[in-house]
């Protein structure tokens, strides 16, 4: 490995980042982990991950349509505030054919229970995840782990343009494409 500069990829250990949300009974968990739609743009799901540079953290927000799996926003910002998310729902809006009610699915962070959100949402269904429980928004957040352990971690990140290159690089050129229309490996027995 050492001669071909392989090298092994690592986990980073989790790290808790939720701070100040609202945690009260108001905010209802439809979803229930309810991971496979029957039909697209029923079910979006959406998180926020941080990416290291060497100018600090870069904010990734991903809005995912669970029937496809597929990104259908994204956004990339280097000062975390309301506006990435709205801006990347406001994407989604944009990208899709909405004719059908979409449940929105994230996670209680401030950003997700802001009245900004709230009014972004209006025409959809809230959605949130249980008090510190990421496994009810694991899709997003698996995303997420994967383009960090696959492709984000073999880096050293320089700054935001660097940043953004590789994002778009993974999301639209590859797994929006490649990794979602890959078809599971057939076996035959014989």
């Amino acid at each position: 490995m050492r001669e071909l500069g392989i090298k092994a990829q690592y986990i980073k250990p989790y790290t808790v980042t939720t701070k100040h949300s609202d945690f009260s009974s108001k905010l209802e968990n439809i979803l229930n982990e309810q991971f496979n739609p029957a039909v697209p743009n029923t079910v979006w799901c959406t998180d926020i991950t941080y990416i290291w540079a060497n100018t600090g953290f870069i904010y990734l927000t991903s809005i995912m349509d669970l029937y496809s799996r597929k990104i259908i926003a994204w956004t990339l910002i280097d000062t975390l505030k309301e506006s990435c998310v709205i801006d990347t729902i406001n994407k989604a809006k944009d990208n899709r054919d909405r004719v059908n009610a979409i449940i929105i699915h994230s996670d209680r962070g401030t950003l997700y229970v802001s009245n900004e959100y709230k009014k972004a949402t209006a025409n959809m269904t809230a959605s949130y995840s249980k008090k510190a429980f990421p496994w009810d928004n694991a899709c997003i957040e698996s995303f997420h782990a994967i383009i960090k352990r696959e492709w984000i971690n073999r880096f050293k990140i320089k700054n935001y343009n660097h940043a953004y290159a590789l994002v778009f690089e993974y999301i639209e050129a590859f797994y929006n494409t490649v990794r979602i229309n890959s078809q599971p490996l057939q076996l035959y027995v014989t």
